[in-house]
């Protein structure tokens, strides 16, 4: 016996039959309410009737006491009785089993687009823990959005990746843009929104290590056509984008740039990359260049590095990093030694982190920074008269 509806009139008897072909496309609909038949073969399988005349397959389950689920199967002019049946048949082993096939393709359509979720990473998690997230956004935006964006999460395959990362013809390139969609996969698993990283097992380009270093002969061609941020990381040894995000409120007694390691939002500051406070002499040379480089406030070095090497022909192309590079080879040829390399430039391994050591050697630094930085305008303004005061033998 059916239970009384909700408003106290009498339940409906179901409409239960055997459904036939026939029986599918002839039925009427009635004009003034949704009919529902149920069919007797095929246990939980219903054909829902609109007024329209619009018939649509739905496959009707409870689960764990929770009430019916409605599970659509599609358009009954599209799908066979036999097909809706055997969809329907599916459906309730998966409940047997326990799934609740209802729920989750709620939770499918929730996740969305790869725009969107690629929108959703930047917001909620790269921009509070990656510092170099505009580069990889940038990567995500020209490379895979055009392929990806109205895409579901869902159905992005490994195949999906492993074409987008063929169609980009430079090897380094390709990495970079796989390493970019890489954490967006992974941090849409960590939110339970897919199953799996499709860019896992998705083989990387080979590349040879960059040990791009300027000769002599570089340095005196590159210097004149050096911005002075890009002269700053060829004399200091800093990374691109710290120079580039240098404020006056970070210049201390005219001399020291101190570099807090957290983000400082007040001057735009970014933070170290490894997050540890750092602390630079700005030597003589440098020093000179100081107004230039605050006014700059660039962060097109690396176009910069492009055009100029266009305009000198250079077939092995030079980025800013190199510049970073060949400082820290001048402080190894100079007899520094690497750990003086290290304290100097900020890197994690070999440097000496905490805030006393950082003093103790203040004044092997500023030697180190003075020498180092007279030698390279030496060599750029092609002076034979070059004297590596203080250098360690």
């Amino acid at each position: 016996m059916p239970r009384p509806r909700r408003d106290g009139a009498p339940a409906r008897e179901p409409n239960k039959r055997k459904f036939s072909d026939a029986f599918v496309k002839t039925v009427r609909p009635d004009p003034e309410r949704v009919v529902v038949y149920w069919d007797t073969l095929q246990r939980g399988l219903a054909l829902k009737v609109e007024p329209s005349g619009h018939r649509a397959w739905k496959c009707v389950y409870t689960i764990r006491g929770r009430g019916a689920r409605w599970y659509h199967l599609g358009d009954a002019r599209a799908i066979a009785l036999a097909d809706a049946r055997k969809l329907a048949g599916r459906i309730m082993v998966a409940v047997a089993e326990g799934a609740d096939p209802h729920a989750d393709r709620l939770a499918l359509r929730g996740r969305g687009s790869f725009e969107l979720l690629a929108a959703r990473y930047v917001e909620e998690h790269a921009k509070k823990r990656n510092k170099s997230w505009r580069q990889a956004d940038a990567l995500v935006r020209r490379y895979l959005l055009p392929r990806w964006a109205k895409m579901d999460i869902g159905n992005i395959r490994r195949a999906d990746v492993k074409a987008a990362i063929a169609a980009i013809a430079a090897p380094v390139l390709a990495n970079q843009v796989l390493a970019a969609a890489s954490p967006i996969f992974s941090w849409a698993m960590r939110q339970e929104l897919i199953a799996a990283n499709p860019c896992a097992g998705v083989e990387r380009n080979d590349t040879t290590s960059r040990e791009r270093v300027l000769s002599d002969t570089e340095i005196a061609a590159f210097w004149p056509h050096l911005s002075a941020p890009l002269k700053m990381v060829l004399l200091t040894g800093q990374r691109p984008g710290e120079v580039a995000h240098l404020h006056c409120a970070h210049v201390v007694d005219g001399r020291w740039w101190e570099m807090p390691g957290a983000p400082d939002p007040g001057t735009g500051w970014p933070g170290t990359k490894n997050a540890h406070s750092h602390r630079v002499w700005l030597s003589e040379p440098v020093h000179e260049l100081l107004p230039d480089v605050l006014a700059a406030r660039t962060g097109r070095m690396q176009q910069e590095m492009r055009d100029i090497c266009g305009k000198l022909g250079v077939r092995e192309k030079v980025t800013p990093h190199d510049l970073r590079r060949t400082f820290c080879s001048k402080v190894t040829a100079l007899g520094f030694g690497r750990d003086g390399m290290n304290r100097i430039t900020n890197h994690k391994e070999g440097g000496i982190a905490d805030v006393y050591d950082r003093h103790r050697y203040q004044e092997e630094n500023k030697r180190i920074m003075e020498t180092v930085a007279r030698h390279i305008v030496a060599i750029a303004e092609d002076r034979s008269n070059v004297v590596e005061l203080g250098a360690r033998r």
